[in-house]
């Protein structure tokens, strides 16, 4: 994992956009955003006692390319790359492949988050992000959830009121 503040120009959204200002992964934990390395012959049991501690009780995987979604691939992309919360945790362990995770600082900047396979990221509830595939196209990535599967995009500014987010601001505000 390697985070930095996205450059804003117009390249593909898939370019690295590096600005050359890195983020600590301290301060992705002051907004909210939780990192783990899970990598080697005991990977799939620290990710297990993870998602024990944390209550994640399903799980599945996803493959994000052009070959595993055909001629949908690049609007769902771009779908994915719609600024958006959820009102529950967003859980991911990459098994292969990279990509990124943008996520907005206190500032309102986008942080942008490169993650590649071992990597798991854990999103809070109420935090405005957007995700897409790197130039390679594809990543393959573990979903976990507390509760059944779902996701459910709530896209800005419509989830400005949203309660999650208010608890989110709230909680950023404490610190």
């Amino acid at each position: 994992m390697r985070a930095f503040y996205y450059d804003n120009s117009s390249l593909d959204q898939r370019e690295l956009h590096d600005s050359g200002k890195e983020v600590s992964q301290d301060y992705l934990a002051q907004i909210g955003v939780l990192y783990w390395r899970l990598e080697g012959e005991n990977a799939m049991e620290r990710l297990n006692g993870i998602a024990q501690e944390r209550s994640y009780k399903n799980r599945d995987e996803i493959v994000v390319s052009p070959q595993a979604m055909g001629d949908i691939y690049e609007t769902k992309v771009k779908t994915f790359f719609d600024e958006h919360l959820h009102e529950d945790e967003e859980i991911r362990y990459i098994l292969d492949g990279s990509g990124f995770f943008d996520v907005r600082s206190r500032d309102d900047e986008w942080i942008r988050i490169r993650v590649e396979k071992g990597d798991m990221l854990v999103l809070p509830a109420g935090i405005y992000h957007r995700f897409t595939t790197d130039t390679n196209n594809y990543i393959k990535a573990m979903r976990l959830f507390k509760d059944d599967p779902v996701w459910t995009p709530i896209n800005r500014p419509l989830a400005d009121d949203n309660t999650y987010r208010q608890a989110y601001v709230q909680s950023m505000a404490a610190h």
